[in-house]
């Protein structure tokens, strides 16, 4: 294997590590609780987009998140149907094997890490997608983090 392909898996080390940084700057210092947290949220929403959406969105993410995200993917059942508080609900279903976990915050930290590194573009169109309460969260959590267009935008 030439010394190419090692970039390849060193920089979706550092960019994943810097995901899982921020997650942890949000939820605590457990670095397993916010690979959990990410891979979870990312499965919910995978869940619930449009298969062509969800391809383009998976094509921005890192990939090693990227193999995570497409983890037990079934694309069959595409998309499924969700409105917030299930959105929510299921996130914390699956986060009750970790210690405890506020979903909603959850949720928010992956989609400001998300807004943080994907272009502009693609989480508008990912957010367009979405039910309006489920928008609005998204849309909140940016605000809160105090930015305004993702660092690929800027």
């Amino acid at each position: 294997m030439g010394t190419g392909n090692l970039n390849v898996f060193e920089k979706t080390l550092q960019t994943t590590n810097i995901w899982l940084d921020e997650i942890t700057a949000a939820l605590g210092p457990d670095r397993r609780v916010a690979w959990k947290v990410l891979s979870v949220v990312l499965h919910k929403l995978r869940d619930r987009l449009p298969a062509e959406l969800s391809a383009h969105l998976s094509a921005e993410l890192p990939l090693l998140v990227r193999g995570v995200y497409y983890d037990q993917f079934e694309p069959d059942k595409l998309p499924m149907r969700w409105d917030h508080d299930e959105f929510v609900s299921e996130v914390s279903k699956w986060l009750s094997d970790t210690r405890p976990v506020d979903p909603d915050l959850a949720i928010q930290a992956v989609f400001q890490v998300l807004s943080r590194h994907l272009p502009r573009g693609q989480i508008d169109k990912v957010q367009n997608a979405l039910p309006e309460a489920l928008r609005s969260v998204w849309q909140s959590a940016e605000e809160d983090a105090g930015f305004g267009l993702p660092t690929k935008a800027r």
